[in-house]
């Protein structure tokens, strides 16, 4: 019985403390709200990137994406080049998908990577800097029929670069 008041008295201690850094305790929901405004306000501007492609292109033309990657922030950043169009195309780091939801086949190489990437396979961004990079998808994606396609970048999970929006061209004759 004596073991079962140390436990309780140990507990009770335990659950008041958690609570005892929280001085506004009785409005929980205000203070996580108002830590939640202090985040985003705060929030680091990071480096991202944009695709632009032609609205219209013909058959046979090339099919130009050009790949834009900011840095907004007052460091200088970097980013992998992997998986983008600053290197020649080793890997299919876009879905390019016609108006029925067909996706165009990748026939472009698949290279396989040493980890982690070496010192060289990152390109730096001064602050408030940007680069760009021309591919032509025609080269590595199977774009054969008339249609609308559209362009959506997939690899942020290995260059590091987020791109917010998809692009969308014609392909006609």
């Amino acid at each position: 019985m004596k073991n079962y008041k140390i436990l309780l008295s140990a507990a009770a201690l335990a659950l008041a403390s958690c609570g005892a850094g929280n001085s506004n305790s009785g409005n929980a929901d205000s203070t996580a709200n108002n830590a939640d405004s202090t985040v985003q306000q705060d929030a680091p501007k990071t480096i991202y990137a944009t695709m632009q492609i032609a609205d219209t292109v013909k058959m046979g033309e090339p099919v130009n994406l050009k790949f834009t990657v900011y840095n907004p922030a007052d460091t200088a950043s970097k980013f992998l080049k992997w998986h983008t169009p600053f290197e020649p195309p080793l890997s299919k780091y876009v879905d390019v998908k016609g108006e029925n939801g067909q996706e165009a086949n990748y026939k472009g190489a698949m290279a396989k990577r040493m980890m982690p990437p070496p010192a060289d396979s990152y390109i730096k961004l001064a602050p408030g800097d940007s680069t760009s990079a021309t591919v032509d998808l025609a080269k590595t994606y199977a774009i054969e029929k008339p249609g609308k396609y559209t362009v959506v970048y997939n690899s942020a999970g290995v260059s590091g670069l987020t791109v917010k929006d998809s692009v969308s061209f014609m392909y006609v004759k």
